[in-house]
């Protein structure tokens, strides 16, 4: 039995896994939270059944505060190394999840609580869903990719605005620049979130994965490597099960039956 802490609540519905941010009333984030979701993404790496994650909230108004403030206030240096490693390790562990996860944010997304959404692959925003990065009002930064990960989606200027300037952004600005991919009515961000988490199991996940590391590729390679890294594991599908199926079906008129192997 997996022992997950009682903040972060984990349902798999067929291929997908739903994790449930239920540190109630505003999802803060801690050590033991933060390790707890290194260890859910690590698991799901290595169920085979799962193809994509959602992760959504157990709150009506936020989807996550970010860090627990509290455990900056004394100033400790070897605390604040220790969350700026547990912060950082966690978000990238998602950011590297196998399959595709899907951010269905709700409501407030602030500090480490959009870092979360940005380490997704695919952002969900409810109409009343207000995203920032504040940390630099009380004299930190964002630590847990947020400064990489925000200027690789939005460009540098709106990077610099929502950082430098403490510009909040609700759903239709982060829509209009890029911050999320859809905005939908207020109530609905899981159910399309868990929607496009259904629309990848169509899809080969051995395929999904090899995508997926071509995509992020491009932010540690030259294109000329990510071309040569493209081809290569396009031959490479051709020693999977999957991609044998994926052909049959297609041939045969029949949906195929994937088994990410």
């Amino acid at each position: 039995m997996n022992n997950y802490p009682d903040t972060l609540q984990l349902e798999k519905r067929g291929n997908v896994a739903v994790l449930t941010l239920n540190n109630l009333p505003a999802n803060t984030w801690n050590k033991e939270s933060l390790i707890g979701l290194i260890n859910i993404v690590n698991d799901l790496n290595a169920d085979s059944e799962i193809y994509a994650l959602v992760i959504t909230s157990a709150s009506d108004k936020f989807f996550s505060a970010g860090a627990d403030l509290n455990l900056f206030a004394d100033g400790d240096l070897a605390n604040a190394r220790d969350m700026a490693k547990y912060f950082g390790e966690a978000f990238y562990v998602l950011t590297q999840f196998r399959g595709v996860s899907i951010a269905a944010v709700n409501g407030w997304a602030m500090g480490g609580g959009l870092e979360v959404a940005l380490a997704c692959d695919i952002r969900v925003a409810e109409e009343k869903a207000v995203m920032a990065l504040p940390e630099a009002k009380v004299g930190i930064l964002p630590c847990a990719g947020g400064t990489q990960n925000l200027t690789m989606l939005v460009g540098e200027g709106w990077a610099k605005k929502m950082i430098l300037c403490g510009q909040r952004v609700d759903a239709p600005t982060a829509l209009r620049i890029g911050l999320v991919e859809e905005q939908v009515e207020n109530g609905c961000g899981f159910e399309r979130a868990f929607e496009l988490a259904e629309q990848v199991a169509l899809q080969s996940p051995k395929a999904v994965a090899a995508c997926k590391t071509l995509i992020q590729s491009n932010r540690t390679r030259t294109w000329e490597q990510g071309y040569i890294l493209e081809r290569e594991l396009f031959v490479d599908l051709f020693h999977t099960e999957d991609q044998q199926e994926g052909v049959a079906a297609f041939l045969e008129k029949r949906p195929a039956v994937w088994k990410n192997k």
